[in-house]
């Protein structure tokens, strides 16, 4: 009896080959509980429900620092203090300051003086080389399939071949001195022709080998990739200038909203200081009336009582 492995989330008991190889998952709780990347971080991490789109470590980060801003160097939103990333502030403390991408061409790449580190001796960042090895895996589990089916391709003909050489032996047999005598003259002059261009003939180049194919796939593959690549960084780009003109917007707004409040507070209190100043105008203006009302009731009084 073949041995059971545990799941490590449901601990429920599986063959080896029904587990995934990095964490030992069961298919239902890989479907439950995908592998998927942090918003902040950009790290891989198993989510643990639908809602949940930043990991553990950035979680609390929030919870202690706040939102995080763009880094000056990666450009991944995780800088929770300064203006740098955990990744890029350990990173240039270890290595030093940073280099150019040579895929993104960001100022992002540490150079850890060491060629067993590069990938393909490429001087990558942390994005840039995770994508790249994302791809040579994808590259070679494709060329495993695809050598797989060759193969059996290659035996079905082969063995058509056997059936159809036993069924068709006595006609062939008949027609094999004529195609011979008109074939000799045309492989000779093709060559002729060869040998007068300076090409070496070889006749492992007149069959098509089945690695040939392979080869175009990887480098098409390849060429989607990069334009894929491209396509990617310049959406970042334009959502990082995006955000920045959002936030510069909202800076400004909250600008003109704070000059505003200022300057209605300062009309507010010269309207104030004015409509006392009127006030108290006006109460000097009453007394004064009165006072010259006053005075003039005498006087006619006087005049009226007079011979």
């Amino acid at each position: 009896m073949a041995a059971l492995y545990a799941c490590t989330k449901c601990h429920q008991r599986f063959p080896f080959e029904a587990l995934s190889q990095g964490q030992q998952l069961c298919k239902e709780c890989r479907i439950a509980h995908p592998i998927v990347k942090c918003t902040y971080c950009r790290t891989e991490f198993q989510q643990e429900s639908k809602t949940n789109t930043i990991c553990k470590k950035c979680a609390q980060n929030v919870k202690l620092y706040g939102t995080p801003k763009p880094c000056q160097y990666c450009n991944i939103i995780a800088a929770f203090i300064g203006n740098k990333c955990q990744r890029c502030t350990n990173s240039e403390k270890k290595y030093g300051p940073p280099h150019s991408c040579e895929q993104c061409k960001q100022q992002c790449a540490f150079d850890r003086k060491d060629d067993r580190k590069k990938v393909d001796g490429k001087l990558l960042c942390w994005l840039c080389t995770l994508s790249y090895k994302r791809v040579l895996q994808k590259t070679k589990e494709q060329c495993k399939h695809l050598s797989s089916s060759s193969r059996a391709s290659l035996q079905e003909k082969e063995q058509f071949s056997r059936l159809s050489t036993g069924s068709h032996y006595n006609s062939q047999k008949t027609l094999s001195t004529s195609s011979i005598q008109n074939e000799i003259p045309k492989k000779k002059a093709k060559f002729d022709a060869i040998s007068a261009n300076g090409d070496s003939f070889s006749p492992d180049l007149a069959l098509d080998s089945p690695g040939t194919d392979h080869f175009v796939i990887i480098a098409q593959l390849k060429e989607e990739v990069a334009t894929l690549k491209k396509m990617l960084h310049q959406k970042d780009q334009m959502i990082l200038e995006k955000e920045k003109k959002i936030t510069e917007l909202k800076a400004d707004l909250q600008y003109q909203e704070s000059q505003m409040r200022a300057k209605m507070n300062q009309m507010e209190k010269t309207h104030k200081e004015v409509m006392e100043q009127l006030q108290a105008k006006n109460r000097e203006l009453l007394k004064q009336a009165a006072a010259l009302s006053k005075g003039k009731k005498p006087e006619k009084s006087g005049a009226i009582t007079s011979p």
